[in-house]
């Protein structure tokens, strides 16, 4: 037996409070195989301009609601093959909105293992069971209990009889989907969490100190403390109750179950009810509501790690200037790679500053010189203020001192060099000179680079290994395919695992262009593409309108406008009276065009507005421009940190309790969110995004946990003590409502002259957190 087909679009309209229309077409595009940022960008009249936030929401409570109609046709399935399902059963299985709800009312039809209730059956006491749910005004339950006396079946007295008829109450009483309903609530909105250290375990100073005492209400507990004192409990350093007042509960419960008191029966039914709260309601519903919280708990921690990320995959790109990437080393010396403006490989050299510093100079200022880059990006790993300082004292040495040098986080890389694509790039090379390449990589283009590293080893967020892996995963796949798509991908250019970003092409078909590439040569324009083996008409509507290709004899294969409305653009410059090549990226012919006299029934206002913003800047870059970070050069290590010292920093990870900056030490210092501005601030998301300068004050310093306390507070800080940190760092409260994080990126702020850079927030970022 099934149940019905149910249209889940007005279902899902109603929830996520959209135009019953616009879901109806995600649905649709979603089935037929369209991908987010396709449909958001390039569908927009069908969906009613949705984002992709929403588009993304309509997707993964659709997911939900079929799973949860799958389930229900099962469930009906079952209590039909029972013989038990009612008309009314069958509407409230019909009526269940959440997979709670509908096991809550499957719970009494599980096959289950044996109980005391079972045993009770057996033993025939189901009927007594019956007359203390019934309640009678009439009996003497003892009496009645006599009658069920019998030694063979192991009821050996009338207490024995009551007590097995009690175990059946107690569990009818706790399979009670409304008991279960009001428990689990009543958990949720009063419960409290108490954590105590164990004794065995906490003779030493640990990080879960401030939980050996720890009580506090769910309703009440933010994400990052709840996976703080769970990690805690699993690593057996906590022990961990859901705790809550049983007078909260048991009355309650006896008025759902109807205890009369004017009944004979009422005492047994009260002492079932509180057996069946302390022994079978509380332990599960405990577990229940832990679930919950954990749930909870990793979405935000997910929301957190995807905010950050998206802040970091969308840093500002040095761009096509040529670079040296140093991976630094004491023993084995600093491995330096030059990559030319594409990031192609072209030199590598060791040098030895500790051991050999005369030789080291000479040999890396020959370096520099050959290659003249733009830019020196030196790992933030051991010895990288030291290589740091040794690579400027370098530079201003052989009178070089307009070559950039910046310090480049280089969590992940070791992951990247021992991968398959690493192998597959640089096959006869040593794993730390592709470890360099990709230092300096990471400074000309963040997102490039990183989309070939699990986000995961990037290591911004808060407890992303307790949270469920398989939600983090989806959820960063999202972020990092919105941001490809968002910026573009030049096709001739891009890597195997750039090119699986783009929308609808994925590792296999990405290879093979990759492959195609080589074999053919760099492709002419994107109808090119379907000469590729095995990339067919669907695939190509998907990911084209991503794809640059920027010598392209079709000027419009080198920006955002798909293939499907190249007719319309040319359309628009015959009415113009100029040609194509005159339109595409001529503002002042672009601003003549009428929108109006364009729209039709299948492209509206949105997607011609997107045509001609496409037509005034082709292929623009999104991210902002590069600024590289200013760092104090009196500060290198924790020891020359001291109390109320300004220093201009860069925000490396923003979580639900603050942000984390990089000073310049190795290790980053906490903003805590109530040091973040001068008022209130309740998500530290609002006012800060990883990447952002901060100008900061020096609270504290603990040399033996390694901690930096931090105060973004511009009211507590001198202005003499202001203009200690220099020029150009900014208060966490002046950066408005530009919050990373969500579906369609922010716009960008206005860039500035070609003179001024955007910090890349790889220059530095937080590690050894959890």
């Amino acid at each position: 037996m099934t149940t019905p087909s149910i249209d889940l679009v007005p279902v899902l309209a109603v929830e996520l409070g959209l135009p019953a229309a616009g879901v109806a077409a995600v649905t649709r595009l979603l089935a037929e195989g369209s991908t987010v940022p396709f449909i958001a960008r390039y569908r927009k009249e069908a969906t009613g301009d949705l984002d992709e936030v929403q588009i993304r929401a309509i997707e993964e409570r659709g997911l939900y609601l079929r799973e949860l109609e799958e389930r229900r046709s099962a469930v009906l399935a079952s209590m039909d093959e029972q013989g038990k399902l009612t008309p009314e059963l069958r509407a409230r299985v019909l009526a269940c909105t959440t997979k709670a709800a509908l096991e809550d009312l499957y719970l009494p039809f599980k096959p289950k293992r044996r109980t005391k209730a079972t045993i009770a059956r057996e033993r025939g006491l189901e009927p007594l069971s019956q007359r203390i749910l019934e309640q009678p005004r009439v009996g003497d339950p003892r009496a009645e209990a006599a009658a069920y006396v019998n030694a063979e079946a192991g009821v050996l007295d009338a207490d024995a009889a009551l007590s097995g008829a009690r175990d059946i109450v107690a569990e009818v009483v706790s399979e009670d989907a409304d008991v279960r309903a009001f428990v689990r609530e009543t958990f949720a909105k009063h419960g409290v969490l108490a954590a105590e250290g164990m004794p065995e375990k906490t003779t030493e100073p640990t990080k879960f100190e401030a939980y050996y005492a720890h009580t506090e209400p769910v309703a009440q507990m933010p994400s990052h403390r709840f996976l703080a004192i769970r990690r805690g409990e699993r690593e057996g350093i906590l022990k961990v109750e859901l705790q809550i007042e049983p007078e909260r509960v048991l009355p309650m419960i006896e008025a759902k179950v109807r205890v009369d008191a004017a009944s004979p029966f009422a005492p047994e039914l009260s002492r079932a009810v509180a057996d069946a709260f302390k022994r079978l309601l509380a332990p599960t519903v405990e577990t229940d509501v832990r679930v919950e919280l954990k749930q909870r708990a990793d979405l935000e921690a997910v929301q957190v790690f995807a905010t950050n990320l998206r802040a970091l995959l969308l840093a500002a790109p040095v761009g096509g200037r040529a670079v040296i990437g140093v991976d630094p080393g004491i023993r084995t010396g600093c491995k330096c790679a030059a990559v030319d403006l594409t990031g192609r490989f072209l030199e590598t050299v060791t040098v030895y500053p500790t051991s050999q510093a005369a030789r080291a100079a000479a040999d890396f200022g020959a370096f520099v010189a050959r290659h003249k880059p733009y830019a020196v990006a030196v790992g933030n790993g051991t010895a990288g203020r030291e290589t740091e300082a040794f690579v400027r004292g370098v530079l201003k040495d052989k009178g070089l001192s307009d070559v950039v040098v910046v310090m480049v986080n280089e969590a992940g890389a070791s992951v990247y060099s021992a991968s398959d694509v690493a192998r597959e790039e640089f096959p006869d090379l040593d794993l730390t000179i592709r470890g360099a390449i990709s230092i300096g990589r990471r400074l000309q283009d963040p997102l490039a680079e990183l989309v070939k590293i699990d986000p995961k080893a990037i290591g911004v967020g808060q407890y992303q290994h307790d949270v469920h892996q398989p939600l983090l995963q989806k959820k960063l796949e999202e972020v990092v395919e919105s941001c490809v798509n968002h910026v573009g991908v030049d096709l001739n250019t891009a890597s195997a695992p750039l090119l699986a970003q783009v929308a609808g092409i994925g590792p296999s078909t990405a290879k093979k262009i990759v492959r195609h590439r080589e074999a053919n040569g760099p492709f002419a324009s994107r109808s090119a593409l379907l000469q590729v083996p095995g990339l067919g008409p669907k695939t190509f509507e998907q990911c084209a309108g991503f794809l640059r290709i920027r010598q392209s004899a079709q000027p419009l294969d080198g920006s955002a406008v798909h293939p499907e409305r190249y007719a319309l653009v040319e359309r628009m410059a015959v009415d113009l009276g100029v040609g194509l090549v005159q339109l595409v990226g001529n503002a002042t012919q672009v601003e003549r065009i009428p929108l109006a006299r364009y729209v039709s029934a299948d492209v509206g206002e949105p997607t011609l507005r997107d045509i001609l913003a496409e037509l005034k800047k082709p292929g623009r870059d999104p991210r902002d421009a590069f600024e590289p970070p200013r760092f104090r050069d009196d500060v290198h290590t924790l020891e020359d940190l001291k109390p109320d010292m300004v220093l201009e920093g860069v925000v490396t990870n923003v979580t639900a309790f603050g942000a984390f900056v990089d000073i310049g030490v190795h290790q980053d210092g906490l903003v805590h969110v109530s040091q973040l501005s001068d008022r209130f601030v309740s998500d530290p998301a609002q006012v800060v995004r990883a990447g952002d300068k901060l100008k900061v004050r020096v609270l504290s310093v603990d040399l033996p946990r390694k901690r930096i306390s931090l105060t973004a507070r511009m009211s507590e800080t001198s202005k003499s003590a202001a203009a200690e940190a220099g020029p150009g760092a900014r208060p966490a409260n002046d950066r408005g409502d530009r919050r990373g994080g969500g579906g369609r990126p922010p716009a960008p702020p206005p860039k500035k002259a070609n003179d001024g850079f955007k910090h890349n927030p790889f220059a530095s970022l937080l590690k050894g957190r959890p």
